[in-house]
């Protein structure tokens, strides 16, 4: 497979693109404990995005790994989990605001520190999604890389420490034409005080062709596959 293209997401950096169907999104964590954030909306109808709820009840987890999908609000699949080195990513926690940042790891502002100030998930999703005609309406839950928060009995999140360690990589294929939106700032539950984001290498290649009767994300669930055959469809009369 050839390296279409890479870029490497420095601590409390952001990124935004269209990335057509077919292709895999490699991640890798050049340091231990990273912490990626990621939208994902319908690059043809922008209305369409990444829809938690359904994403979870039809796979019947509370988290995303090898053989996952993320679908959309309209049943499709966007995109599959094809390898996983740590085999939990969390969907429940959120992201990061400003207050949040300043009351953990103390008030900066880029008038101070410029480059160097602590940005936040939501300051850098809002950037992006502007940048795409999009705005703060269009903000929605997130799915955290590398990350690991879990509930107890009583229903209280937890943050998983040492779940990430250096070089450790995910990998995404894309089941359909995406927008995506990254966010490379730390968890919302992550304890520590000190601003734990950690340099984040991306690759894009291209995708084999998905051999239906094997592959694992299509066959996961029965509900897996009618999101595949919902985006198959869509996909369909896009090119009539």
């Amino acid at each position: 497979m050839n390296n279409l293209w890479s870029t490497t997401m420095l601590p409390g950096g952001k990124w935004s693109g269209k990335i057509s169907g077919g292709k895999l999104i490699r991640f890798t964590a050049l340091e231990s404990g990273a912490n990626v954030s990621l939208l994902m909306y319908n690059a043809y109808d922008l209305s369409e995005r990444y829809n938690m709820p359904d994403t979870l009840k039809a796979q019947y987890t509370a988290r995303l790994t090898k053989g996952n999908i993320m679908m959309s609000d309209n049943g499709l699949a966007m995109a599959s989990f094809v390898e996983d080195q740590v085999g939990w990513h969390d969907t429940i926690s959120g992201y990061t605001s400003r207050k949040a940042t300043d009351d953990k790891y103390g008030t900066t502002t880029y008038q101070q520190m410029r480059n160097e100030w602590l940005r936040s998930g939501e300051e850098n999703f809002t950037v992006e999604l502007i940048r795409n005609g999009l705005g703060v309406r269009d903000l929605a839950p997130a799915v955290n890389l590398f990350s690991k928060v879990y509930c107890d009995d009583n229903g209280v999140m937890h943050f998983g420490p040492n779940h990430c360690p250096q070089g450790a990589t995910v990998t995404l294929r894309t089941e359909m034409d995406i927008l995506l939106v990254l966010s490379n700032t730390p968890n919302l539950l992550d304890p520590s005080t000190t601003y734990p984001s950690v340099p984040v290498r991306i690759e894009i290649e291209t995708a084999p062709s998905v051999d239906v009767g094997s592959d694992e994300c299509v066959n996961h669930r029965p509900e897996n596959r009618r999101a595949f055959e919902n985006t198959w469809t869509y996909q369909s009369l896009l090119n009539l």
